[in-house]
């Protein structure tokens, strides 16, 4: 009997035991700790409507999604992810200076990032050339509210002075950096932005002329071409900084602009392809004032010009090259248009040629 009784005794002591054990390893938590964890919801197309409750939005009818999570126990820091899905690896600006590309680039800002090579001669050039019109359209916030960053993916040539130069061709301003690195690190970055893509071998170009755009301090981010109209984009940056009443003032003049449109094919070839390096009748831009070309240079050469500027400068025809040294060595980008699109571009040029010409005669007159 007094065996049995020891045995249970020592039993009691080991289960004591085993249970302070155990319950060692588990952090005390406070109720009061656990009552402070607010969850918040915000509309991801307006993202200033804010609520505790979730619903709907008030503007746009959207789902609120959750943007604050209830915390969780502390982890180790890593310190290639900084704790985001964003890689915070070393790149180099055009200027030669270092960053991270998460702690620098991306914590807490509303960012506009795409992919770029300099020697590309298909999209970059006028992705790069459109993206200076979104600049001019957003004025002194850039560098202040929105950022740009242009990503090499072709980092064996494209050093930090080739970047400065293909920068300074393009007239590009503040706010927006030209950025290189380890091909390791860039294909990483390019793969966690989804902005890298299956081969194709019908596609020449290497890469989709897309363009991110996301406040990574609400978590909203959106997928476009870098080719879209420049004020559609604006708006949404726009309104990705939470300056709602210019992206309206915006949206409402671009409706009204539609209810007067005059849709000429000519006119939409000209606005999405040409104007963003070219004017007729306002002077050279990146490219040269195209008022009168059609009176100067036959069909046959603008037709080829048009449909593949690159094999002109190879075959060094004396007029292309010598337009191609005059305007910094900035390479047309060989657009892909049918023959009837085409033909099409060189109607619209020659008729607004006829009709500057119209106007100048007639306020001459008068």
């Amino acid at each position: 009997m007094k065996r049995m009784n020891v045995k249970l005794l020592l039993l009691g002591v080991l289960m004591i035991g085993i249970s302070v054990l155990i319950n060692s390893q588990i952090p005390a938590v406070s109720y009061a700790q656990q009552q402070s964890v607010e969850v918040e919801y915000s509309c991801p197309m307006h993202p200033e409507v804010r609520s505790k409750t979730g619903g709907s939005c008030p503007k746009c009818g959207m789902t609120l999604k959750q943007v604050s999570k209830p915390d969780a126990p502390a982890a180790k820091e890593d310190s290639q992810w900084n704790g985001t899905h964003f890689p915070n690896v070393e790149l180099i600006t055009q200027d030669g200076k270092k960053v991270h590309f998460y702690d620098d680039l991306i914590k807490g800002k509303v960012v506009a990032l795409e992919l770029i090579y300099t020697t590309c001669k298909y999209n970059c050039p006028l992705e790069t050339a459109r993206l200076v019109q979104l600049q001019r359209l957003l004025g002194d916030r850039m560098g202040k509210d929105v950022f740009f960053y242009s990503i090499t993916i072709e980092p064996e040539h494209d050093t930090p002075e080739v970047l400065k130069a293909y920068a300074e061709k393009y007239h590009v301003g503040p706010g927006w950096l030209f950025l290189t690195g380890k091909p390791a690190d860039i294909a990483l970055i390019a793969k966690k932005l989804g902005l890298d893509k299956l081969p194709n071998g019908n596609d020449p170009d290497g890469h989709m002329p897309s363009l991110l755009i996301g406040n990574e301090a609400t978590g909203i981010w959106m997928r476009n071409s870098a080719l879209d109209n420049t004020k559609f984009i604006a708006m949404k940056i726009e309104q990705m900084m939470g300056y709602t009443a210019q992206a309206i003032d915006m949206g409402r003049a671009n409706r009204t602009e539609a209810a007067t449109l005059d849709i000429d094919k000519g006119k939409y070839l000209f606005a999405t392809r040409c104007a963003a390096c070219h004017t007729i009748g306002n002077g050279d831009k990146i490219g040269p004032d195209l008022l009168g070309v059609t009176n100067v240079r036959d069909r046959a050469w603008l037709t080829r010009i048009i449909t593949d500027p690159n094999k002109m400068i190879e075959e060094k025809d004396p007029i292309a090259t010598a337009l191609f040294q005059k305007y910094k060595g900035i390479q047309m980008p060989k657009m892909g248009l049918a023959e009837a699109d085409v033909n099409t571009l060189i109607d619209f040029m020659k008729t607004q040629t006829a009709e500057f010409k119209k106007q100048e005669t007639t306020g001459t007159q008068n």
